[in-house]
Formats: structure tokens, sequence, C-alpha cells
């Protein structure tokens, strides 16, 4: 049964080549998020008020401050894996969202074009916007259990997440908040970040939690926010449900999610939005490699769907030991080498 699915997903994958970049061209400013230098280092850059950090999660700069915050405060537990900390695995979560943020995703797409809030704060994301909410389960509760697994040491202060103007109840918004509400999805979150973990770990094996809370994370999001699908185009929306069956297998393989890889990786998703007169796989704007990923991405999705789940169920268990995630890292390379 292993063979068979690793045979299925070579087949949808195989049509995907190009050439990655090398370690030479994935440097300057380009390899990190947008404003990426403009973000806070760390928790106590933060604003304090009536004794607690205050954090706007619906800002993008402050989102951004809670990604560093975490590479920096993990930073030690990586430095064997690249110099700089370009080897910390959790550059895969701020990487994804500058990427979400450069093409438009997090924004107000609800009166069908692009938009901030209400005072026109570039920086502002919206309730409205898919993406954004999605990544609200991949950057404020990845935060929240890492401070309660102790990443970040003893706080002199609580933590506190401010709210969007509207779909509170969508949301968490303190540690407390968050465990009482989402318990398994904290507790999965709080395993990776253990510090006890980081102090001897394995790399294959750090790669195995994070991916596991990075999934739980999706999961518990996804039919959250299905009504957020609607403010998007056809192709958009269905190219956002592509990228989320996509990470389930993405993840199986325990793929490494380097400053690098993830960078590697990303040059091949679309730079901006797709609309409603965007046709797979001829979008005469989208390189022919950006086009086959979708492609790829959306042959994945289809198949699994065919197939009840059984395809992803049969590569998870293809990829259940080491020498089976290696097969298929190498089958996901091939949609960004030649």
């Amino acid at each position: 049964f292993g063979m068979h699915a690793l045979l299925v997903v070579a087949v949808i994958l195989s049509p995907v080549t190009a050439t990655a970049p090398s370690e030479n061209d994935v440097t300057g400013e380009d390899v990190y998020p947008p404003l990426w230098d403009l973000a806070r280092e760390n928790l106590l850059d933060f604003p304090v008020k009536d004794n607690k950090i205050v954090i706007n999660a619906w800002n993008y700069q402050d989102r951004l401050g809670v990604y560093k915050s975490l590479l920096n405060a993990s930073a030690k537990y990586f430095g064997a894996f690249g110099p700089q900390n370009s080897g910390n695995i959790l550059w895969g979560l701020p990487l994804q969202h500058g990427w979400q943020y450069r093409t438009g995703r997090l924004s107000d797409r609800s009166g069908g074009t692009s938009r901030g809030c209400e005072n026109g704060d570039l920086l502002c994301q919206s309730v409205r916007s898919w993406w954004s909410c999605m990544n609200y389960y991949l950057a404020i509760i990845p935060f929240l259990g890492a401070v309660e697994a102790g990443l970040f040491g003893q706080l002199p202060y609580e933590i506190e997440i401010l709210p969007p103007e509207e779909q509170k109840d969508d949301f968490c918004y303190s540690v407390k908040d968050c465990w009482s509400r989402m318990p398994k999805l904290m507790d999965d979150w709080k395993a990776f970040f253990e510090v006890n973990n980081f102090s001897s770990f394995k790399l294959d094996d750090a790669l195995g939690l994070m991916w596991k809370a990075h999934t739980s994370s999706i999961a518990y999001a996804l039919p959250k926010f299905q009504d957020r699908l609607k403010y998007l185009s056809d192709p958009e929306a269905s190219f956002g449900e592509d990228w989320a069956n996509g990470v389930d297998f993405i993840a199986a393989t325990h793929f490494n999610t380097d400053l690098l890889t993830t960078n590697s990786f990303q040059v091949f998703l679309p730079h901006r939005m797709l609309v409603e007169e965007d046709v797979l796989p001829f979008i005469t704007d989208f390189s022919p490699e950006q086009n086959n990923v979708l492609v790829s991405l959306r042959a994945l999705h289809e198949g699994n769907k065919l197939t009840g789940g059984l395809l992803l169920k049969l590569w998870q268990r293809a990829m259940s030991t080491e020498a089976g995630r290696k097969m298929g890292r190498k089958l996901i390379e091939n949609l960004t080498s030649s």
C-alpha cells in the first residue's frame, strides 16, 4: 500500500520540473519576509499596558514580531544547522506569512477589491481574509504554546492578544483562554516547544512534532473559516483549499522548513491572487513552473477527495519510516528542482 501511494503521488508530481535557486541565489533582503527588519526583536519590545504585553495580531508587523521573537528565542537550539539561525525550522511560518502579505492575500476582499482596514492602514490584516484567519492559527497559537512551554523563560507580564473588530469568537486571546477553548491544539504546539525537547533533539523528531502541530492548526481552522472563502474568486478559493490539503502531504515527509529550503520552495507559488479569468494551467503571467505547481496541488486534492482520504492515508503510511520520508522529500523536490 505504501509503495502504491508513493507511485500515485510521484505520477502527480513528476510533470513539475524547474530550476531551484542555489544557496548563493537566496541571499539579500528577498530572503526574508517583507518588513522583517522593522519587526520587533523580542517580546519585551511590545507595548506593556496594565501589566500585560499587548500584541495586535491584526497588524502585519506585530504578527511578524511574534514570529521574530519565536525565532530569536529558539535560535540557540538550531545553531548547528546553519549560520545566523538559517537552519531554524520555524522559518517556514513567517516566510509563508510574508508571501501572503506580498501577494495581497491578507487584505479585505469582501468588496471584490483589495483593501486595508477602515483607515486604509496597509499593515492591517483583515478578519475577512481567509488567509489571515488561517494564519492566526499558525502564528498566535504556536506563540502562546511556546509561552506555555517556557521558551521565553519566566516573563514579567502576561500576554494579551487584541481581538479583531468583528468575528471575535473565532479566536482566542491569551494562554488561559486558548487552553480552555482548544486544549489539544495548544498541547500539540506546547509539545513542540518544550525546552527539554529542544535541548537534545534529533532534527527529524523536531520536524515531526512541528508538522504535527502545524497540520493540527490547519485542520482546526479549515472548517471554522469556510465562510471566508466566499470573499475570494473561485480559482483562489480552490487554491486555498488545495494548499491546505497539500500541507498534509508535505508534513508527512517531515519536510525541512529552514530558511533556504522554504525560500526555494516558495519561489514557485503564485505571485498574486487568482482571479475568475485564471484557468489552469494557462495563466499567462505565471511561469510554467507556477502553473504546474498549482496543477499538482489541485491533482493531489482531487485525488484525495476521490479516494475518500485514502490517498493521504497511504502516503502517510509510506512516510512512516525515515527511509520513506527521505524518498517523499525527493518527490516534493521535483516541484523545485530539475
